[in-house]
């Protein structure tokens, strides 16, 4: 193995190590003892890759929002009708959020008091659905009347409270959950000829994730 493959075997094992730090104690609790420690490296070998624990942080969440750029990336290109596209992204961020510690500390390190956040991975995946649902309407697959940013809101604040609640039992971003929503609110959302063709269950597509 070369000097700079064992370079990125470290940074990488000190990601996931800090990103279980952040999921199990908390930002403030997680120390760069305990981080190097989980990664079996020392400290000096710490300190060469990142400057601090904020530094750290700061690239757990970056690896995050690469995931979720990736997964919204890929089921966009997949998908002709926006509503699926939009219910088929909220099941493969489960996924990755039930498999993929880095995810899960990503986006709870946006709602640590302790840490300030350079990133904002809900402001993103507002965005992402704002932009699913402005396409719905352009494809006037939305139901007559609907404002697709009411309709963006709603969703939102469904899908992050999952994501909340989900940090302490994950039954709630399981693909039955969110399969139950989306049986719930597209009738509310597609006109009747999209909906036929919609499937709520995410089952469409396989899991996009970072191991």
């Amino acid at each position: 193995m070369t000097k700079q493959e064992r370079a990125v075997r470290t940074r990488h094992a000190l990601l996931r190590s800090a990103a279980a730090a952040f999921d199990q104690r908390g930002y403030a609790a997680a120390t760069l003892s305990l981080i190097s420690n989980g990664a079996g490296v020392s400290p000096g070998a710490l300190h060469f890759h990142f400057e601090n624990k904020a530094a750290i942080a700061a690239a757990v969440e970056l690896e995050a929002a690469d995931t979720l750029c990736m997964v919204a990336t890929h089921v966009y290109m997949r998908q002709g009708s926006a509503l699926q596209a939009l219910a088929d992204t909220s099941h493969a961020l489960a996924r990755a959020f039930t498999t993929d510690v880095v995810v899960r500390a990503g986006f709870q390190l946006g709602r640590e008091a302790a840490y300030v956040s350079s990133l904002d991975l809900h402001k993103d995946w507002e965005r992402y659905v704002h932009r699913l649902l402005a396409r719905a309407a352009e494809q006037n697959t939305l139901q007559p009347g609907l404002s697709h940013r009411q309709m963006a809101a709603m969703v939102v604040a469904a899908t992050v409270g999952f994501e909340v609640l989900g940090q302490g039992e994950r039954e709630w971003v399981s693909a039955h959950s969110l399969t139950g929503f989306w049986r719930l609110i597209l009738p509310s959302l597609a006109t009747p000829e999209a909906l036929c063709e919609l499937d709520p269950t995410g089952g469409r597509l396989g899991v996009m994730s970072r191991s």
